[in-house]
């Protein structure tokens, strides 16, 4: 079992080369912006001296602030691109297996329908996400090096402007916590999206979304304008237990900032236990069982012929 699902990884690799490509060319966009900046920044000289003497004696928590702002911005653009990947991943995945026939050479070996759809429901909440997580932090360093160089050319102290002030654990560890927990809270919408891509057989894009849409719509016409579906589909989908929105407050709150210098912390916004405490995880976790379980149905009893 384990080493057909190691077997099976490695096919969505080699046949979905977006889930790598993807990074890369975010990656590649973002180290060529962050050359491009410091090109036109360069040209400021005075300014540029002003800034460093200025940042050299600012304290180190407002330097932790900064870098921490540009290296959350770093990996929320990855974030973005796995989300999309993930989408698209999940809607082509069974789809084209069928429209390009090769499900018949799949099927010829000895794996099961359930192991098939299993390795792409694991691409989906957990490959696809580390892949991304990987390419940040890939990216994040060099963007740092790269800052540290242009730092040293100006005459600054880039130990201790950057790495000194850097939450790099922080980040990371959070980073991961995030990358780990958002699929699953999302795991609803992959099940349904590889359902439908195991059972359309055209536009898997516009049947997967046009329900998410219109049923709501339509359950607000009926009497008593119920909102169940509303509620289960959007306001669930961007209330995520995970994060503690009172640390956030401290970047706007002077006074608070002040008295918690020490510990604000991307980690310190987490809470951990009350998003595996959550019952809307696990209902969405069951949801997605379900749709997981429908794709495997499909997959093994429907016609293959168009």
């Amino acid at each position: 079992m384990i080493g057909h699902q190691l077997a099976l990884l490695q096919r969505e690799l080699w046949e979905h080369r977006s889930i790598y490509v993807t990074p890369a060319a975010i990656a590649s966009v973002v180290l060529v912006l962050t050359l491009t900046g410091q090109v036109t920044v360069s040209a400021f000289g005075e300014g540029v001296d002003m800034a460093i003497v200025g940042a050299s004696n600012v304290d180190d928590v407002h330097r932790r602030m900064a870098l921490g702002g540009i290296l959350g911005f770093v990996t929320s653009i990855f974030a973005l691109g796995a989300l999309i990947v993930t989408i698209f991943y999940c809607l082509d995945t069974l789809y084209a297996e069928r429209k390009d026939k090769s499900i018949l050479f799949w099927r010829s070996l000895p794996i099961t329908d359930a192991e098939t759809v299993i390795s792409k429901l694991i691409t989906a909440i957990l490959v696809i996400p580390l892949v991304a997580l990987i390419a940040a932090i890939a990216t994040q360093l060099l963007v740092l090096m790269l800052s540290s160089i242009w730092v040293i050319i100006q005459g600054g102290n880039a130990g201790h402007l950057i790495w000194a002030s850097a939450p790099l654990a922080d980040m990371w560890i959070s980073s991961l916590i995030v990358a780990l927990a958002m699929p699953l809270w999302l795991s609803p919408f992959i099940g349904w999206f590889l359902f439908v891509s195991a059972y359309t057989k055209r536009s898997p894009l516009l049947l997967a979304f046009l329900p998410i849409f219109i049923v709501p719509m339509l359950e607000a016409m009926l009497p008593g304008r119920s909102h169940l579906l509303f509620n289960a589909i959007f306001v669930r989908t961007f209330k995520v237990p995970l994060f503690n929105v009172d640390e956030f407050s401290w970047f706007g709150d002077d006074m608070r900032f002040s008295m918690a210098e020490e510990t604000i912390s991307m980690l310190g916004s987490l809470d951990l236990t009350k998003f595996l405490g959550s019952p809307s995880l696990w209902a969405g976790l069951i949801v997605c069982g379900l749709f997981t379980t429908a794709a495997i149905y499909v997959r093994r009893y429907r016609d293959e012929s168009y």
